[in-house]
């Protein structure tokens, strides 16, 4: 079924029954985060939970949200039975294109190939109006959509799901990103795009022309078109042609009312406007992000609204972002399948299979396995993946050989235990992070470690019981709760959960790995107290969200084991001097509201809210971590 605006895609669930309809009024400002959250993270509906179409939240748009935040539901949004076909199809077009030609014939036998391709990936500029243009308000009020505001600190309602239309000002080529825009007053928004973005970087061209800069923002339309404004596309590249070759049908654009940018026909809202860059920024956030943690206020340019349009029957998208699993985590797996063909093509030809564990948040873990063939390989594969596009972002990096299933997440720890020597396979490095990374000393640079699992060493481990553990801790002097869940799992490790705000000295360091030298464990994780770490994943996401690795991982003196400091840092306890974030969750009262609720929204027994969980750990009641308050 082709997929026209958001209501035919709507029907696609409901014929899957993969979506809810909620028909009691719910509030945009934290409610629907709030329910969202829960199912998203429970298991009673499989993995992601199911879409929700709420029709009842005070405007005339009904929204849709976790739309994509399934397996099953991002093979809907890219008709697809399996990601892997899309890999596939990519490969078996280089394959074609590059597939040596020996005479005349064949060469003419790639052009109706070549043809029809042409018809599928360019967009099509059509006359007339769009039916994203059957409505038209040229006093835009911006009120009329239930924009989200999705967690308590948030500084205000943000467009969660935009795609940005951008032009380069010297070439035209088009550029389709997605960064949130924080409502301000009934016709500006902010515009966070990051300084590595390629609409970041279109703003600066304007500015150095000193022009104001057109921008579109499309809302709903095809699923599609917002699974390429998160791809990971090669600079000057059009994400439509992408949309075009996975829906294998071209992209109808219509030319905007306000400004000379093109949007596709069928989106479900437009909203039209500039950005001036002459003018001063604005202090914009902070915002719950993907990381799990609040992305802090900094400052980011202002977008003028001059016209919204949209299509009748209209549906507004959304979605939140926070401690994984979320509906992005989704959009990440569809590109780690659907990218791996491409990697491997053009810039890896050795690399067998890529993994984005959710716990990592795209950027902090990405795992490999490559065929190795030559010593140093590791470091080749290293450093193309690191000077690589969005994969100059990733903070740790896990290489293992072609015989391991990286997708399996037993395995991929059987293999780190037993072939780990921490004082040969760890390769640190340094260069950019991303920006909502919180825990390196500078914005968006900081250091990267490079796991190298390709030596096989079969090491084994007579794992100490927890009593035995705890004894050596209270000789040691440390002062916390110890989690054994690790070693009750195999790991050879274990979990050290101190006070906040108390202090990790470099003396307390040297003690506990002295103190661990005589028992068979490979590391001990120091964190603050507040969260259940004899879960894996909670604590896997945390470490990687909160460690800086050439700061925060310290050898023992016999180079055989390792202490991960993955406590929060402070300025006065650290000398760290960033503000440090606080994880997302939701206030009593929105938890208590839902609570009361939940049988209006005929969705089942009642699920607990994912938030009570965390409200240990957090410290303060804004974005900023206050240790000092308590």
């Amino acid at each position: 079924m082709k997929k026209q605006g958001l209501l035919d895609f709507i029907k696609i669930l409901e014929e899957n029954n993969e979506i809810f309809r909620i028909n009691t009024p719910v509030n945009p400002e934290l409610e629907i985060s709030e329910i969202t959250d829960r199912i998203s993270k429970s298991k009673r509906y499989g993995s992601g939970g199911k879409a929700l179409f709420f029709e009842n939240n005070g405007t005339r748009f009904p929204l849709l949200i976790n739309a994509f935040g399934s397996l099953k539901r991002m093979c809907l949004v890219l008709g697809v039975e399996s990601l892997d076909e899309v890999r596939e199809e990519i490969n078996n077009l280089f394959s074609e294109l590059t597939k040596p030609k020996t005479g005349f014939f064949s060469k003419v036998s790639m052009l109706p190939r070549l043809s029809d391709l042409s018809k599928q990936i360019f967009p099509d500029v059509i006359k007339g109006k769009g039916a994203c243009q059957e409505n038209i308000h040229m006093q835009p009020d911006l009120g009329i959509l239930p924009v989200l505001k999705c967690w308590p600190a948030d500084g205000g309602k943000f467009i969660t799901l935009p795609l940005v239309i951008t032009k380069d000002p010297n070439t035209g080529i088009r550029n389709i990103g997605m960064y949130r825009m924080q409502v301000i007053d009934k016709n500006t928004t902010g515009m966070h795009w990051h300084l590595h973005k390629v609409g970041a970087r279109h703003y600066q061209e304007y500015k150095k022309l000193g022009k104001k800069m057109p921008v579109s923002v499309v809302l709903g339309g095809d699923p599609i078109y917002t699974y390429c404004a998160t791809a990971p596309m090669p600079d000057q590249m059009d994400e439509f042609m992408l949309a075009g070759f996975i829906k294998k049908q071209q992209v109808k654009l219509v030319k905007c009312i306000t400004n000379d940018l093109e949007v596709p026909a069928d989106a479900d809202i437009v909203i039209e406007g500039y950005v001036d860059p002459e003018e001063d920024l604005f202090f914009e956030g902070p915002f719950g992000d993907h990381t799990g943690f609040y992305s802090l206020a900094d400052y980011y340019p202002k977008f003028y609204v001059t016209a919204i349009t949209y299509r009748n029957n209209a549906v507004y998208p959304a979605t939140i972002v926070g401690i994984p699993p979320q509906e992005d985590a989704w959009i990440g797996k569809a590109t780690e399948r659907i990218f791996l063909e491409p990697i491997k093509k053009t810039l890896l030809p050795e690399i067998e299979d890529l993994c984005m564990p959710f716990e990592g948040v795209v950027h902090n873990l990405t795992i490999i396995s490559i065929d190795k063939t030559y010593k140093g390989q590791v470091q080749k594969s290293m450093n193309s993946l690191w000077g690589a596009g969005q994969l100059m972002f990733n903070k740790v990096l896990v290489v293992c050989g072609n015989e391991v299933n990286i997708q399996n997440s037993e395995e991929l720890i059987h293999v780190l235990l037993n072939n780990l020597n921490p004082q040969k396979d760890l390769i640190f490095s340094e260069g950019p992070l991303d920006v909502l990374d919180h825990a390196a000393d500078e914005m968006a640079y900081g250091s990267k470690l490079c796991i190298d699992l390709t030596n096989q060493r079969n090491r084994s481990y007579c794992l100490p019981s927890g009593e035995e553990i705890q004894d050596i801790l209270n000789n040691s002097g440390f002062e916390g709760e110890l989690f054994n869940g690790l070693i009750d799992k195999g790991i050879s490790g274990f979990v050290l959960a101190c006070d906040h705000g108390s202090d990790l000295s470099e003396t307390e360091i040297k003690n506990l790995l002295k103190s661990i030298e005589n028992i068979d464990v490979l590391f001990v994780i120091v964190v603050n107290k507040g969260l259940n770490f004899d879960d894996l994943s909670t604590l896997l996401w945390l470490v990687l969200g909160n460690i800086d690795p050439i700061r925060d991982i310290y050898f023992g003196e016999n180079k055989k084991q390792l202490l991960i400091d993955a406590t929060i840092k402070t300025r006065k306890k650290n000398n760290f001097k960033r503000n440090w974030p606080n994880i997302v969750a939701h206030n009593n009262q929105t938890i208590n509201k839902v609570d009361k609720d939940w049988a209006e929204y005929n969705m089942g027994e009642p699920i607990e809210s994912p938030s009570k969980s965390i409200y240990n750990y957090i410290k303060g009641n804004d974005a900023t971590y206050k240790p000092d308050e308590f």
